[in-house]
This record gives C-alpha cells, sequence and structure tokens, in this order.
C-alpha cells in the first residue's frame, strides 16, 4: 500500500506522487530485535516539508521504555554477535552494501521531501556517500589487524559492546552509514536514533538492514528527539559508547548525561573553518572553490570552508569573482534538476541565518552579495538568500558562530603569521581548507592549522581520511581504520607468548 503525499517541488495543492512503502508502513513503528514494534510511548511529531512548510506525515518519539527495550535487545545479541568471524561480518556487510544500492530511489525522493535537498544532491553525495562508507569499510575489515603482538604480550581490539548512535539531518545517509558500518565490522550491536526532523531516510535505512538480514538485536532504531530519547540513551548504564554527530552544545549535553556511567563518548561537532588562499593561488578557482565549499548542500556541512581568509592586496578581486560565483548558484525546489541551493531544514534554521546576517550588517561587515529576506520567487518553504560578507573582522559574529547556512565570510590578511593567526582564532577546530600554487607552503599553512582535517588544492572527498575534530569540534575519528579503533576496546593479554616460569 503506498500513500500519496505532497510532491517536494512546492507546486500547487493537489499535484501528488506516490512515494515509498515505508512511510505508510512503518513511520510510526520502531526497528526492535529484528522486527517492526508499536512503540510504547504515544508521542508523535509532525514531519514539515521544507520546500513548502507544509506538515506531511508524522513519526512516533520514543520514551525511556522505548529505548530500555531496544537496549536491551541490543544488549542480548551482542554475545553472539561479538564471537563471529571477521567472514561472517564481512558476508553481512556485503549484503548490506548489495540492499543499499537497491533503495536509491527510495532514500532520494525521501531525503528531498523531509530535508529539501536538490534532486541532484540527494541522488547524488547524500546517497553516494553512504554507499562508499560501507564499500571502505568491506576493504578495510578484510585487513583489520585485530591482534598484535608485542613481546610476550598480545594486543587484542575487541568489541566495545552496545553502542547508541545519535545522527544528524544534514548529512544523514553517511553519519548513520559511517557509525552502522564500522560498528557492524567490529562486532558491536547498536541503536540508532536519527534527527527528529529527517527521520524517514533511517527508516529506510532499517528496512535495507533487515533485507540483509542482520541478525535479531544486533541493528535496532528507535525515533525521538535528544532532550528526551537520546539523554535517555545517553544515560543507560547497559550503553557502553555513544557515537554523536550534532551541534557543540548537543555534543556537550550528550557528554553530561553520560558521564555518571563513565561510557566512552565519541562526539563529531559543530565548525567553522578557514580557507586559506596563499598570495601564489590562482585567485579565481581559489574563490569559486571556496563559494562552492561554504554554500554545498545549502550551507548545511559541517566542515564547510566559511571563513575565506585572502591577501589584502587581492581583496577587492576576490569580492568580485565571490559575486560572480554566487550568481552563478541556481536556488530551486527538490526537483529541480538544474538547482545547486534548496532550502534549509527548518524555518528556526532560517531565522537563525537571518539573525547572523542582519548582525553582519549591524556590526559592518561589507555585503558583497546577498542580504536579508527571502530570494525572489521564494516566499513559500525556507529559503533564504545566498549572501557573502567581505572585510569581516575577529570580533564580528559572523566570524566567530556556525552559522550552518549559505553565507561566506571574507577577512584579509598581510602576513603569513597572520593568516595563521587567524585560521586559528575559533574555537572549533574541523577542517581547514589551504589554496596556493607553492605546495611545499600549501603543506606549511595545513601544518599550522588546528583542524582535524586539511584540504589542500580542493582534493577529492577520500573515504580513507580521518574525519574528526580538535577543540570545540570534538573528539574521535570516523572513517575507515580510524572509525574500527574507535569502536574497539584494546586488550593487553600479558604473557601470553611466555613460557610458563619465565
Amino acid at each position: 500500500m503506498k500513500r500519496s503525499i505532497p510532491h517536494p517541488s512546492g507546486t500547487p495543492a493537489g499535484k501528488e506522487v506516490a512515494l515509498t512503502e515505508i512511510l505508510s508502513e512503518h513511520n510510526e513503528e520502531f526497528y526492535i530485535g529484528g522486527r517492526w514494534v508499536k512503540p510504547l510511548s504515544t508521542v508523535r511529531r509532525g514531519l514539515v516539508a521544507p520546500a513548502t512548510g507544509e506538515a506531511f506525515a508524522a513519526v512516533a518519539l520514543g520514551g525511556a521504555a522505548d529505548v530500555d527495550c531496544a537496549v536491551a535487545a541490543a544488549k542480548a545479541a551482542f554475545p553472539s554477535f561479538s564471537h563471529t568471524t571477521r567472514a561472517e561480518r564481512l558476508d553481512l556487510l556485503r549484503r548490506v552494501s548489495v540492499a543499499y544500492a537497491r533503495h536509491r530511489e527510495d532514500f532520494a525522493r525521501v531525503m528531498q521531501q523531509e530535508c529539501g535537498f536538490p534532486r541532484s544532491l540527494a541522488y547524488g553525495a547524500q546517497f553516494e556517500f553512504g554507499a562508499a562508507q560501507f564499500a571502505q569499510m568491506i576493504e578495510t575489515l578484510a585487513t583489520y589487524p585485530f591482534e598484535e603482538r608485542r613481546g610476550t604480550t598480545l594486543v587484542r581490539r575487541e568489541p566495545i559492546g552496545v553502542c547508541a548512535l545519535i545522527t544528524p539531518w544534514n548529512w544523514p545517509l553517511n553519519q548513520i552509514a559511517c557509525k552502522v558500518a564500522p560498528a557492524l565490522a567490529a562486532g558491536d550491536t547498536v541503536v540508532l536514533k536519527p534527527s527528529e526532523l529527517s527521520p524517514l531516510n533511517a527508516l529506510v535505512f532499517a528496512e535495507v538492514l533487515d533485507e540483509a538480514g542482520v541478525p535479531p538485536g544486533v541493528f535496532n532504531l528507535v525515533n525521538g528527539d535528544g532532550v528526551t530519547t537520546g539523554a535517555a540513551l545517553a544515560a543507560h548504564p547497559d550503553i557502553d559508547m555513544v557515537s554523536f554527530t550534532g551541534s557543540t552544545r548537543g555534543g556537550i549535553a550528550v557528554a553530561q548525561t553520560a558521564a555518571p556511567t563513565v561510557k566512552r563518548v565519541h562526539q563529531e561537532l559543530g565548525g567553522k573553518s578557514p580557507f586559506v588562499v596563499l598570495p601564489d593561488a590562482d585567485l579565481e578557482r581559489a574563490v569559486n572553490d571556496a563559494v562552492a565549499g561554504c554554500f554545498y548542500n545549502t550551507g548545511q556541512t559541517c566542515n564547510a570552508p566559511t571563513r575565506l581568509l585572502v591577501p589584502a592586496a587581492k581583496l577587492a578581486a576576490v569580492n568580485a569573482f565571490a559575486k560572480a560565483a554566487v550568481e552563478r548558484q541556481k536556488i530551486g525546489y527538490p526537483d529541480d534538476t538544474e538547482a545547486t541551493l534548496g532550502p534549509v531544514i527548518s524555518d528556526l534554521q532560517r531565522a537563525k541565518i537571518q539573525r547572523l546576517i542582519q548582525a553582519g550588517i549591524d556590526e559592518g561587515a561589507t555585503l558583497v552579495v546577498g542580504g536579508i529576506g527571502a530570494p525572489e520567487g521564494f516566499a513559500r518553504g525556507y529559503f533564504v538568500r545566498p549572501t557573502v560578507f567581505s572585510n569581516v573582522t575577529p570580533a564580528m559574529t559572523i566570524f566567530r558562530e556556525e552559522i550552518f547556512g549559505p553565507v561566506l565570510s571574507i577577512s584579509a590578511y598581510r602576513t603569513f603569521d597572520e593568516a595563521i593567526r587567524l585560521a586559528n582564532d575559533t574555537p572549533y577546530g574541523l577542517a581547514g581548507y589551504v589554496h596556493g600554487g607553492d605546495l611545499e607552503a600549501a603543506r606549511t599553512v595545513a601544518a599550522e592549522i588546528r583542524a582535524g582535517t586539511i584540504y589542500i588544492n580542493s582534493p577529492a572527498w577520500d573515504s580513507l581520511a580521518p574525519f574528526g575534530g580538535f577543540k570545540a569540534s570534538g573528539n574521535g575519528r570516523e572513517y575507515a581504520d580510524f572509525a574500527m579503533a574507535d569502536f574497539t576496546e584494546i586488550k593487553g593479554i600479558v604473557g601470553y607468548g611466555a613460557e610458563r616460569g619465565k
């Protein structure tokens, strides 16, 4: 049975398309112990399409009792799953990867509706990054060293136990996959709580794991909000690890809630990443790349390059290149095949972005393009004008606060030391970007930026690179063997290789 729901394009009322059975079958259910179950909680939340501002579905929000059920199922499954062989877990991951690929249409259509992603992004990177995480984890698991001999000691990496995975709305499938894949590869069992703003793609993901034959209790899903469901997971005595991706404020709350049970807390949090343009860089290319990176996913990316640092002598040219680059961006509804920018996730997020754009104007930054209000022709939905400010100083709010929208700040530097100081003048440290003609000079700058991942001259995305931050951007690392290390415990068996009595 299919449900007809409003088209994500925001077209006139009455134009409907059939979506996926997932919406009508499971949007008010949880996946616990290998089956779909009715929640114990009676709380429901309406979902609003960012492209229209209209409600289109509802999901159940779990309470503490639902969390107890999911954790109990994961705990019961752990003893057997933790003892599966590498080959058995490889087989499971391969089956998941195949099932995931079969659901591309379901994933993309759901994300267009609940997140407002343009078609090219929903069918492209938003889906493909999740697929890449499973492909990379299969490769990683095939050779991962679970045991190492050091003298007479055997060092083993063993599964942590029951892991709570709390994921965000902005890159939902990537963040689900980059946590679930290493957890399963390590032999852990999990309870997933996706964002309450984008829960439907996670329901499709649960269908994928069910199709792939994940053993009952190894993967569980409970929808809910942070203050109730997320807090219950973080505090639960039978949860051995929390892997959280979200705001720095949310990460602090999770860590504080988890502290009494002394569980491991892995946090991937906010960012305010610098993009340093060196004097010998191809200026137009560098600025185009900075604008594209900042506005990708409508600016809703934690490691986006939101602070463009340029030589003072080239500021006027940079402003002109940035303005031209923004004017080439295409704002559109999710079904617009040419759109590069969609709506932001919610009315609350739009209001925050508007407040920060106004702060930039009030504090004296130079408005290069964009500004307050909705783009022309987009009165409905949560659209904002792509905006660039110049002459931004470290004292300004837009230099310091994470905006999480299509807003770029340009600041000038006069010396190499000033460029480094500006780059590091932030409480965050998730990423950094460097553009320059002299590769050795670019590498020198990269070494000086205090951040978890540095990108030189706009390389392709690399699933082998560690992902995570310094300072208020969090702790721990995701992707490939770095994620495997975080989802395992280290055990030393001393005397393992010694003869008795020696």
